[in-house]
């Protein structure tokens, strides 16, 4: 058998993020339908991913429902998948940086109205882990080259600078005064809403149940499931 694929979503209080990872899920059971896929979160929403990795047997690999290497990648992920001292396990890395992120990025700016020559703020969580800021600017780097050149300059909800308000008010101090908000959420909730509303043209939804995000969370998976196979790997797989 494979290994179970065990996404790992952050959690929150909002219905609507769980109710989005479960629907991503339907699409990476839609690509590969003889993988056992599961949902478990760190922390808010149901069901935990303690309670999920108990209930299963043989071999899981644990991807991360999240944008960049920061705390819960580095730390939380390793700790869950150690207590799980009954499975042969392995951690995934985040889904970006990646091509696949920035083609469901582009997608979403479209969808919301962006034009040709509009700037972009890359409105992401945030993180103290300066290689998770460092993952988001790779990130707004490819989504410049895909949208023409055109600026893009990230911005975070939380711990990190500049907000997405400062970053509006940059670019304008620039000159650009055709601006619209990329979301860079996996799904919506307070963070992707207040960043949001500080847009002052287009805001873009969330990337959601995007079908590039499913494709790409089979890619982790498969990266991630070599190391099963030779222990003696690093713990994260890199892009």
């Amino acid at each position: 058998m494979q290994p179970t694929l065990v996404a790992v979503a952050h959690g929150s209080r909002d219905p609507r993020a769980a109710h989005t990872a479960r629907a991503l899920l339907d699409l990476v059971r839609e690509l590969r339908p003889r993988l056992h896929v599961r949902l478990g979160h760190i922390e808010l929403s149901e069901p935990p991913l303690d309670e999920v990795l108990r209930e299963l047997r043989g071999e899981a690999v644990l991807v991360p429902l999240l944008l960049g290497r920061g705390h819960h990648v580095k730390r939380d992920l390793p700790a869950f998948a150690a207590r799980a001292a009954h499975l042969r396990t392995a951690v995934a890395a985040p889904l970006g940086p990646h091509p696949l992120l920035v083609e469901a990025l582009h997608e979403r700016l479209l969808e919301a109205g962006w034009t040709t020559g509009s700037a972009v703020v890359l409105a992401s969580a945030g993180s103290r882990d300066p290689e998770s800021a460092v993952d988001t600017r790779r990130t707004a780097a490819l989504l410049a080259e895909r949208l023409g050149g055109v600026p893009v300059v990230p911005a975070y909800a939380s711990a990190a600078a500049p907000t997405v308000p400062d970053a509006v008010h940059a670019l304008t101090a620039r000159g650009h005064h055709r601006i619209a908000v990329a979301s860079y959420f996996t799904a919506p909730g307070r963070f992707a809403a207040q960043s949001a509303a500080a847009a002052p043209g287009s805001a873009a939804a969330p990337l959601g149940c995007h079908p590039a995000l499913a494709r790409l969370l089979l890619h982790r998976y498969d990266q991630a499931r070599a190391l099963l196979r030779d222990p003696a790997r690093p713990e994260l797989v890199s892009a």
